[in-house]
């Protein structure tokens, strides 16, 4: 009896803690972020992105707004996707992130929130922004904004939705309103076709989509895994070809493993392909713009 009373209250004891955790989790799972996420491409020379704080903030008291940028090219969708993609890891489950690059303002498109398979949400147009994250980071759900009493005023402006919709939706988010009630379930959302890179028989052809500003280095759509298949070793010297010029450039692991002021081939610090001059723009000494095309060259045998 003594074994089977030990045992039992062994049994009891894990009970309580499983039980203890599963609260806890729960617990987790329902306090508000109270954080939102911005980027628009309003630019920093007028008011808008004040104004869309000053909404959040009446929303939410407690909100805390961070900054990706204000200075996406203006009606970049790509350039916004890419931006958005690439910050969202670093924010924890339950950050709600407000995107406000839309070329389609006030048009028949949809204004939604996603949520994403790691607990963070969106809110942004419906024009493809969000692909990239959720091809990466998977679709839990998604909704189109119909909800009034979520959004600013009821006389809504045509051409100023960050502050009418996108701002307030994104901060009753923030303040732990139930995602839910913002309006229908939308079951297919947008989506932006990028170029991709190929790997053929003559190497990797694909596309110089972006600059590293201000330093003028080229950011292209190779990534690592992709490059790595080509076989080279650091220090060895490649001719890479980006649209109709072609330059001599060793792969190497940071800038200062050429010479100033010379070219060179890296990956960069999310993990694709990029080209650049040591202390220098390779953008303006070489007169390259995105976007262009770029083929990396198989490794000679």
């Amino acid at each position: 009896m003594h074994w089977q009373a030990k045992r039992l209250a062994v049994c009891g004891l894990l009970l309580v803690c499983a039980l203890q955790s599963a609260v806890a989790k729960q617990n987790a799972q329902d306090t508000p972020s109270h954080t939102i996420v911005f980027m628009t491409d309003f630019g920093v020379a007028n008011d808008a992105v004040a104004i869309c704080k000053g909404v959040m903030l009446q929303t939410d008291p407690q909100v805390r707004v961070f900054d990706i940028t204000h200075l996406v090219t203006p009606f970049s969708i790509a350039e916004g996707a890419r931006f958005l993609a690439g910050t969202a890891p670093y924010y924890p489950a339950r950050t709600v992130f407000v995107v406000v690059v839309d070329p389609g303002v006030g048009s028949e498109r949809k204004a939604i929130v996603v949520k994403s398979k790691r607990d963070q949400y969106f809110v942004l147009p419906d024009n493809g922004l969000i692909t990239p994250l959720i091809d990466r980071d998977g679709l839990a759900g998604a909704r189109v904004i119909a909800n009034r009493a979520w959004m600013f005023q009821d006389a809504l402006s045509s051409t100023f939705h960050g502050r009418d919709i996108f701002a307030p939706v994104g901060a009753h988010l923030a303040r732990g309103d139930d995602w839910q009630q913002v309006g229908p379930e939308l079951r297919q959302l947008v989506r932006l076709e990028l170029p991709m890179a190929k790997l053929e028989a003559d190497g990797i052809h694909g596309s110089v989509i972006a600059l590293d500003d201000p330093f003028g280095n080229l950011i292209t759509n190779v990534n690592k895994e992709e490059f790595l298949k080509l076989g080279y070793d650091l220090g060895e010297m490649l001719n890479v070809k980006v649209g109709q010029q072609t330059f001599a450039m060793p792969y190497v692991k940071t800038f200062s493993d050429v010479a100033v002021g010379k070219p060179l081939l890296y990956v960069d610090s999310r993990g694709r392909v990029g080209l650049a001059v040591n202390q220098g723009n390779f953008s303006e000494s070489y007169h390259v713009d995105p976007p262009a095309d770029l083929l990396i060259p198989a490794k000679s045998k």
